[in-house]
């Protein structure tokens, strides 16, 4: 009984579990890169896979399971060969950029820097433990150390003080402290005093973390079986500890360009007639937008891969027509199969055998939407293949756009809500229930899914978004977190949601623009419109009953505030795409806390780790700081700017960090600054990505010498930037006493744009409050020396630069080149 209430509450009651914590060291055996510690029956296996990763892994029968991970599919430099020592009572593995010190009365590990700086270890009482099929660690806990991570979680951005569960759940219109939710990810980041080390507990099972509830000076974490393994990262900064794990579990993929842009939702827009009108109503109020989104009502009694013929008669049209305006069409997918003796994708499902399935061979069967359903084995390759053929039915009249939904999986009439924990999964033959499989489901769908659109559309970029996943599920798909509320608070709550999700290897993330459940007012669609701005996914959503939430329905004036705010998505996509493209290269989201960016800056990790006073300022990229408005009524907002320089976006206004400021934040503004030395890529607005060729490009630098940026850019759809076919330079800045150089390097690779200009425009040092502006006196482009020009005349043939009296801005405008190409700017004294 007490194995049943852990698995369906998801509590682990410390009091009353038999715990046997593992035993003294015995002995040791080294083979090249691994440590294996012999306790009573008990084996720890020490794996150092990099300087400064190590795995660790308890048997406490002392078999080690076949243990494959879904998460884990790369490995990471060659093997390191540790020097192993035995001196006393210790056992030391050094690493290279750190060791591993084991005691051995009892067995317990730590974890110390070079110089001998314990950051992590076991708790010297409990250590390793395991009570039948349950296993666990304690770990001592630092007064001053912060937890941040562990994927999807509501409330606050520090999960010190609190106790997690992983286990994916349906819950709509969740709460702060509503756990679990729908996206698993066991995976955290320990901050002390500037030092970074994570952890990822590599377990599908129903797992837990408890970082200080139960006890003050200690937090585990475990699972509810299967084996304690986890990675220990070294760090020392968030953003290496990041890197080594999506080392590991590998990194998304370079998304298609018109997946940035805004998106539009439903549950659900039909009938066709009423698909038509919302994409009229876009491109008539000239609102950019760029995917409509088809929810369950398309189909034939819910049935996947189907039409409903009386909503929409001719969706090979619908999805053409809208084509022709701009639209990609996504549509949603649900892993329940109707059981339908007459249905296609029952029938040959059943015929190859691709359904889960009792112990005693029958086919499982659960309600969701269309009643008595059958549910895919994604963990078998072959019904993970059969999968992705059905797609082919979508795919050929032209949808592009992959929406997996209710994959938890999420069950109607199951008193656990999903699954029965016993029913068997095939696990690419190693038949295993349920309790080991439902976190992996998700992930294992977008799998199925994404792999699908990839082998039936080889020259596209497939797009996937989806409710449920593990880590390492961002190889196949971005997350949306689920069914929120139309509230104050739930759009202050999506905040912290999405960094820690972000931060734990799920860069594309973004939530329900409006709230889902509810009807929100005009000035909270419109706040929260101007934070999806800086989400990687933009995109409105609604639930069937609530009001309409397109952005023309609150009137007049929060139309024009909206377009706008849309407007300004549009013309920073060239700098998010360039956040998304370091995203697929190195695993760092463009979404940041303050805190990830800047761990040493003490002032911030204090506010970031305070209960009560937690900042809701964040990072999108190296360059760019967001100060949303998130209360009602607000139109001024107070933050405090990180060290180094800063200029306000809308101002110009230069600022030094390290202080509190105040600045005005009326009902059309979102405040952000921008980086010294940062040079942000805009382009002209658009209505939808690929309406017209991008000219001017243009490039906004923010004064600072010797800094350097990097450009890169490719075709946006297909896949030929892997072989090549993509264009990058680097832009850097040099400061003089008489003005400033902006050099771009001559272009790597080989895709080539269209002919075009590009206009830099350079921002004034003008200090805070004065009006001391240096105004531009010589511009030349390499020896040239350019003419002065008129705005009004500064079009496509133009060449010249010209002065923005307002803005301080000084614009150059050329044509741009493979060379390099120098602009020198001297100013007036």
């Amino acid at each position: 009984m007490k194995r049943l209430v852990f698995l369906l509450l998801a509590c682990s009651s410390l009091l009353s579990a038999q715990w046997k914590s593992i035993g003294n060291l015995d002995s040791i055996s080294v083979v090249e890169n691994s440590v294996l510690l012999f306790s009573g029956t008990a084996r720890v296996l020490i794996q150092v896979l990099a300087e400064d990763v190590v795995q660790v892994r308890l048997a406490p029968s002392g078999y080690f399971r076949d243990h494959v991970s879904p998460a884990v599919i790369n490995s990471l430099d060659p093997p390191q060969s540790p020097k192993v020592t035995q001196a006393g009572d210790i056992v030391e593995i050094r690493t290279g950029m750190g060791m591993v010190v084991v005691k051995k009365y009892p067995l317990r590990l730590q974890f110390l820097t070079n110089e001998g700086t314990i950051i992590h270890q076991d708790d010297p009482a409990k250590g390793m433990a395991w009570d039948g099929a349950e296993i666990r660690v304690w770990k001592a806990m630092p007064f001053d150390e912060q937890y941040y991570g562990f994927g999807e979680k509501s409330g606050r951005l520090n999960k010190k003080w609190s106790h997690m569960t992983m286990w994916n759940s349906d819950i709509p219109g969740y709460r702060a402290d509503t756990d679990p939710l729908y996206e698993s990810i066991p995976f955290f980041y320990a901050i002390r005093n500037g030092r970074t080390h994570g952890i990822f507990f590599d377990n599908p099972y129903r797992s837990s973390f408890d970082m200080g509830k139960a006890s003050g000076s200690l937090y585990s974490f475990g699972a509810a079986g299967g084996e304690l393994n986890y990675y220990f990262f070294f760090g020392p900064t968030p953003a290496s500890v990041l890197e080594r794990f999506t080392g590991l579990v590998g990194r998304m993929p370079l998304p298609p360009l018109w997946s940035l842009g805004y998106q539009q939702c439903r549950w659900s827009y039909y009938p066709e007639s009423r698909v038509r009108e919302i994409a009229d109503n876009f491109r008539k109020r000239r609102i950019p937008a760029d995917v409509l989104y088809l929810d369950i009502h398309y189909m034939d009694g819910y049935r996947i891969f189907t039409w409903d013929k009386e909503r929409f008669p001719d969706p090979g049209r619908l999805v053409q027509d809208l084509g022709k305006q701009g639209f990609k069409v996504a549509v949603i997918l649900d892993p329940g199969i109707k059981k339908d003796p007459d249905y296609h994708a029952y029938q040959s499902g059943l015929a190859g055998d691709h359904f889960l399935k009792h112990a005693d061979g029958s086919v499982y069967i659960g309600n969701v939407w269309p009643g008595p359903c059958v549910f895919p084995d994604f963990s078998s390759t072959a019904a993970r293949s059969w999968w992705g053929e059905q797609l082919k039915l979508l795919s050929d009249i032209g949808v592009r756009g992959w929406w997996t939904d209710m994959n938890e999986p999420a069950v109607f009439n199951e008193p656990t809500k999903t699954i029965p924990l016993e029913v068997l999964h095939y696990d690419d033959g190693r038949l295993t229930p349920h309790e080991k499989n439902h976190n992996l489901y998700g992930m294992r769908m977008t799998q199925a899914t994404y792999e699908g659109a990839r082998a039936l559309l080889p020259d596209e970029r497939p797009f996937v978004l989806t409710r449920a996943s593990f880590a390492g599920g961002h190889r196949y798909s971005a997350a949306w977190t689920g069914d929120n509320i139309a509230s104050w608070e739930h759009l202050q709550m999506s905040v912290p949601m999405c960094l820690n999700l972000s931060i734990s290897g799920q860069p594309f993330v973004g939530p329900d623009i409006g709230g889902f459940f509810g009807n929100p007012s005009g000035e909270l669609f419109a706040r929260w419109l101007q934070l999806g701005v800086f989400m990687p996914l933009m995109r409105g959503h609604s639930v069937i009953d609530a009001g309409n939430k397109e952005p023309w329905e609150f009137g007049r004036d929060f139309e024009r505030i909206n377009r706008e705010a849309i407007e300004l998505r549009y013309r920073l996509l060239p700098y998010i795409y360039n956040q998304m493209r370091i995203a697929s290269k190195t695993g760092i989201p463009p979404l940041r806390p303050l805190i990830f960016q800047y761990p040493e800056d003490q002032e911030i990790a204090s506010r970031e780790g305070s209960i009560q006073n937690a900042p809701m300022e964040f990072m999108f990229g190296d360059d760019i700081l967001v100060a949303p408005v998130l209360w009602e009524g607000e139109n001024t907002r107070s933050l405090r700017l990180p060290n180094g320089v800063w200029f306000d976006y809308w101002t110009g206004a230069r600022y030094e960090g390290g202080q509190n400021i105040k600045v005005p934040a009326p009902l059309n503004r979102i405040p952000f600054f921008v980086r010294a030395g940062a040079v942000i890529p805009t382009q002209p607005v658009m209505q939808y990505v690929g309406e017209k060729a991008v000219d001017p490009l243009m490039f906004t630098v923010y004064p600072a010498a010797g800094s350097l940026s990097t450009y890169y850019e490719d075709d946006g759809t297909s896949h030929d930037f892997e072989k090549g076919r993509y264009r990058q330079r680097t832009i850097r800045q040099e400061l003089t006493g008489a003005g400033n150089t902006v050099i771009f390097s001559e272009v790597e690779g080989d895709f080539q744009p269209v002919s075009r200009n590009i206009v830099v425009r350079i921002v004034s040092s003008r200090e805070t409050g004065t009006q001391a502006i240096k105004r531009p006196t010589v511009v030349r482009v390499g020896p040239e020396k350019l003419k002065r020009i008129s705005p009004p005349n500064a079009g496509a043939s133009s060449r010249g630069w010209w002065f923005d009296e307002s803005s301080g801005m000084t614009n150059i405008m050329v044509k741009d080149q493979k060379g390099e190409i120098r602009i020198a700017v001297e100013y007036d004294n």
